[in-house]
C-alpha cells in the first residue's frame, strides 16, 4: 500500500478504537508520515508533520506488515527495523490500536 491508501486504513481503525492511545503519535516513513491525535474525539488522522508525543520511524512496507499481523512489534524493535523517539510508553500502547 502507499501512504495515501495507509493513511486511510490507520484512519478507519482509529476510528473504531477511538482513545486506544490517548497521546498524540507520528508515523515517520521516507514517503511521508502519518500523524494520529488520539486526545481528541473523534480521533484525528493526516499526513502532517505536527509535533507529537512519540514518533515511531519505520519504512512504510514494515508499517503495512505490523497491521496486517505480519510483524511481531516488539521483533521488529529488537532488531532495529522500528526506531523510537519520545515517550516509549505511548509506542507500546499502540498493540491496542492494531
Amino acid at each position: 500500500m502507499n501512504l495515501e491508501e495507509t493513511t486511510a486504513k490507520v484512519q478507519d481503525l482509529a476510528s473504531k478504537k477511538s482513545g486506544a492511545i490517548g497521546s498524540k503519535i507520528k508515523f515517520q516513513f521516507d514517503e511521508g508520515v502519518i500523524y494520529l491525535d488520539d486526545t481528541t474525539s473523534p480521533t484525528l488522522v493526516s499526513n502532517a508533520d505536527d509535533p507529537a508525543d512519540c514518533t515511531v520511524r519505520m519504512s512504510l512496507s514494515n508499517f503495512n506488515k505490523l497491521m496486517s499481523g505480519d510483524m511481531n512489534a516488539m521483533g521488529a524493535f529488537m532488531m532495529g527495523k522500528i526506531k523510537v523517539d519520545g515517550d516509549m510508553s505511548i509506542a507500546m500502547k499502540l498493540s491496542n490500536l492494531f
